[in-house]
């Protein structure tokens, strides 16, 4: 369990999030309390339930990255779906156990890793024996036949000198392999296909996973280089190594734990059902919600799964509805609520330069590929900032994805004209002149809109 203080996670979101202190905090202290839990004694750490929050804000300002960040904070489960996406049961559509049945996929590819990196070591050395072995004596394909009768052909014993031999052969082939004399050389390995999965609707089963065990692997014969090769060999043994079972178990443990759950555009289905219409459902959906919030066992192929302690975080823009248009029993499992606010002009400003993903940190370093420097001085962020700030005031506000679509516009040219051959380096300085000549039409058509009664 993570130990971060609440002031410690809101610094490390702060890293990647700019503003937004009172969700930060209050995603802190959900999460602090998941420790707090852990600390309790048996009795009562059963009767403690999580404080699910409801995050209230129009979109783009930062209601997905704050979750998302705090999931990969604490190397926890993490699924993010749209309320919209699911319709009553008799509906067509998606059923909301699909939600926990995807955040138990998240949590074993998570345990899977961390279990495949323990055996990482001793998979590449023997990915290496079965490597000398293909070299040495390449793999013929076998007759699917005798796979499923269970018939091996026999070869003939070898005699003392070919076994002298090949034991020779093998070590000059491992020493090559280890000096990486041998990356590019052609070998055939033997791969199972991939068969596309054809899941049942409505549930989590795989007519190939219930065909599996009765009908023999397919396979087929790769020639891949030697790189590509010990790749390959390596995955097998790791998945020979991991004991599954104990993954499926550790991986619902965890799930039930320290799942967390992001249900986007709750505030979609709020509202009072008019009886007709694509509205028939909301009511449903939020009903069929309800149980999974509230604490229930969901079913799936690897067992079931308890939803009492998982974490759940909704949002919704909620500008055409109300939090009181959700269904009180709703509302009652969201006790947290938190106002996000709308991003201001310096917000984007910073929102440009300061979190360690920066925007304009990515088209640097895009555009160091092809030996661009690109430099924006002070002037040109202050009018970046200032021309996504009046497109979102004055059309749609989709938030700091405007800054998306701003920068591609004022980077075209460049990014076009970039690259090839051996160019020289090249420095481009970004100035507010140029920022503002790239979006010559666009300021054309802000210009308009005063006129308009």
């Amino acid at each position: 369990m993570n130990t971060l203080t609440p002031r410690e996670i809101v610094r490390e979101l702060d890293r990647y999030i700019i503003g937004q202190d009172a969700a930060k905090r209050a995603v802190a202290v959900a999460l602090r309390n998941r420790y707090r839990r852990a600390m309790l004694p048996d009795d009562i750490r059963e009767e403690v339930t999580p404080k699910n929050i409801l995050m209230m804000g129009p979109t783009g300002v930062g209601k997905t990255e704050i979750a998302r960040r705090l999931a990969r904070l604490v190397d926890a489960p993490f699924v993010k779906v749209e309320a919209t996406k699911f319709t009553e049961v008799g509906y067509v559509g998606r059923d909301v156990d699909s939600i926990i049945r995807d955040l138990l996929e998240a949590s074993i590819r998570m345990v899977k890793e961390q279990h495949a990196e323990r055996v990482k070591g001793q998979a590449l050395q023997s990915a290496e024996d079965r490597l000398v072995d293909l070299i040495v004596k390449p793999v013929k394909k076998s007759n699917p036949i005798d796979i499923l009768l269970g018939n091996k052909p026999k070869e003939p014993d070898a005699t003392q000198e070919e076994k002298q031999n090949t034991r020779m052969r093998r070590d000059e082939v491992r020493r090559a392999l280890q000096a990486g004399e041998m990356e590019h050389a052609l070998v055939e390995v033997e791969v199972e296909e991939s068969t596309p999965r054809s899941e049942i609707p409505g549930t989590d089963m795989n007519m190939n996973d219930m065909l599996g065990s009765i009908l023999p692997k397919k396979t087929k014969l790769r020639k891949v280089e030697v790189t590509e090769a010990r790749r390959i060999l390596a995955a097998e043994e790791e998945q020979n190594m991991i004991d599954m079972d104990s993954v499926y178990s550790e991986a619902i443990k965890k799930a039930e734990q320290d799942g967390i759950v992001f249900l986007d555009e709750i505030d979609k289905v709020a509202g009072k059902s008019q009886g007709h219409g694509p509205d028939v459902s909301r009511e449903g959906v939020q009903r069929d919600i309800l149980p999974i919030v509230e604490g229930s066992t969901v079913p799936t192929k690897y067992g079931p799964v308890k939803t009492d302690h998982v974490l759940f975080i909704a949002a919704g823009a909620f500008h055409v509805s109300k939090v009181s248009d959700l269904i009180p029993e709703l509302q009652g499992r969201f006790p947290v609520r938190v106002s996000l606010k709308p991003l201001t002009k310096e917000d984007y400003r910073r929102i440009l330069i300061q979190p360690e993903n920066a925007l304009i940190r990515q088209y640097q370093a895009l555009l160091k590929v092809d030996n661009v420097n690109l430099i924006f001085d002070e002037s040109a962020l202050d009018a970046i900032a200032e021309h996504a700030w009046r497109a979102n005031e004055s059309s749609e506000n989709i938030g700091a994805r405007r800054l998306h679509t701003v920068l591609e516009a004022i980077l075209n040219d460049i990014a076009f004209n970039a690259g090839g051959g051996d160019a020289a380096d090249v420095d481009v300085n970004v100035d507010a002149n140029y920022v503002k000549n790239q979006l010559t039409d666009d300021y054309k058509e802000q210009d308009l809109h005063r006129y308009i009664l």
